[in-house]
């Protein structure tokens, strides 16, 4: 039996004194058996979707994923809370391993909840897949001759996915570009797809695979790579945000906030780590909900560099009330049907939590998160430091590794936090002490 069977959700009693929405008091000061009961009221999960959050997936179902399986590695999943998005409250499952990042989403949230929530608006699920095209003596004129047969080319990728195509997805245009390298000119082809609710990796390399043949006759050239990109410059989702100047810690530490973004903005050095923030957030969600990180991350990055410089993901200013206004803008692949999130259990019930219907849905969820993590980030950075919070929740980890089990691990946190003392070897003592 699931451990989060054992405790008796008393719904009148949490939802009267402890939940307004997703804002919850005291969330965090639940058992994990009263936050599961919670939840599972909330948004009606199973008895057999609460059991798949303690147990994940068979190591049967994890050899049917990947390759050579010997094992599986547990993140733990936890859900932030406080969250409207789009006027909806939800509660928002991320799947990390670093201390700190959803409390720290959680407590941003709460800033922004009142004054608004977070609002999110996308730009569409097209892809890109590309086909490279090289050894061509007249790159111009078969640049035009792609063009000239753009229909036909369509007609053959929509071929290979009828069920896309039935959903209203599929090829919708074609790009051609010359690429100057050192030593070619290469013929690029950009397949421009609808993906509807999946990511689309695997529709569109399909497509540009299928398609190749008779652009290797139509150019006389010779096809290497058909894959797609994923700078998915043509899915951006957006996200907005008013977070309240006095729940941040007033006007000092807002200032302080715009500033550091300005500073990220600038600078390369400073904009890698201030967009880490902004992943980590976006990486918990991608992660939870069985999607591609790697991809993901990927586009985020190259989007940022869009301009010639690395800069920021994010704009941080104030309005004219003096609260703060942070805006983000990134590329999101995302789907909620194929891979790892059709097939992976656990991702499935955290859609569920989330209530998303659609991958651009799930796409501001993500974005959401994103923006409040990195203001949650910066609000950090601009006040105490980012030590001080971050290693308030980093000193569990650091009681267990010195052997504390139970009851005791948060005894010797408290200890620490007493003394603000997070060094190993002083929780090391503060552990044998209350032995």
């Amino acid at each position: 039996m699931s451990p989060f069977n054992k405790v008796e959700f008393k719904e009148t009693k949490l939802r009267e004194d402890f939940m307004k929405g997703s804002r919850v008091k005291g969330f965090y000061q639940l058992s994990v058996e009263e936050r599961v009961n919670l939840i599972a009221k909330d948004v009606g999960l199973t008895h057999d979707e609460v059991n798949i959050l303690s147990n994940g997936m068979s190591l049967d179902l994890a050899d049917a994923m990947v390759e050579n399986v010997i094992g599986q590695i547990s993140i733990p999943l936890g859900v932030a809370a406080n969250f409207k998005v789009n006027g909806k409250d939800v509660f928002i499952p991320m799947a990390t391993e670093e201390p700190s990042v959803i409390a720290a989403a959680s407590n941003a949230a709460r800033a922004a909840y009142d004054l608004g929530g977070i609002y999110t608006a996308t730009s569409g699920t097209i892809m890109r897949g590309q086909i490279q095209v090289l050894d061509i003596c007249d790159p111009y004129a078969a640049r035009a001759r792609v063009y000239e047969n753009k229909e036909e080319i369509i007609e053959q990728c929509n071929l290979k996915d009828p069920t896309l195509v039935s959903l209203g997805g599929g090829v919708k245009d074609i790009e051609v570009h010359l690429i100057n390298t050192v030593k070619e000119t290469m013929l690029v082809i950009h397949l421009i797809v609808d993906t509807k609710d999946a990511m689309g990796a695997n529709a569109v390399n399909t497509m540009a695979e299928y398609v190749s043949p008779f652009i290797e006759k139509m150019t006389g050239g010779r096809v290497v790579l058909r894959i797609i990109t994923n700078l998915a410059d043509k899915r951006v989702v957006r996200a907005r945000g008013v977070f309240s100047s006095e729940m941040l810690g007033g006007e000092e530490i807002v200032k302080n906030i715009v500033s550091a973004f300005e500073f990220a903005d600038a600078d390369p050095y400073r904009a890698a780590t201030h967009n880490k923030g902004v992943m980590n957030g976006i990486t918990s969600v991608v992660l939870a909900t069985g999607n591609d990180t790697r991809a993901v991350e990927a586009g985020a990055h190259a989007y940022a560099s869009r301009t010639g410089r690395y800069r920021s993901l994010t704009t941080w200013e104030l309005n004219k009330e003096g609260n703060l206004v942070g805006t983000l803008e990134v590329p999101m692949a995302v789907g909620i049907i194929g891979g790892a999130t059709k097939t992976h259990p656990v991702a499935q019930v955290a859609l569920k939590i989330m209530g998303v219907k659609t991958a651009e849905e799930l796409a501001g969820m993500i974005a959401a998160v994103g923006l409040t993590e990195n203001a949650a980030s910066l609000r950090a950075l601009s006040a105490e430091g980012i030590q001080t919070g971050h290693m308030r929740l980093h000193a569990k980890n650091l009681a267990i590794m010195a052997g504390a089990k139970g009851d005791l691990i948060e005894k010797v946190v408290q200890k620490a936090i007493e003394e603000k003392d997070f060094r190993y070897d002083r929780i090391l003592e503060i552990t044998n002490s209350l032995k």
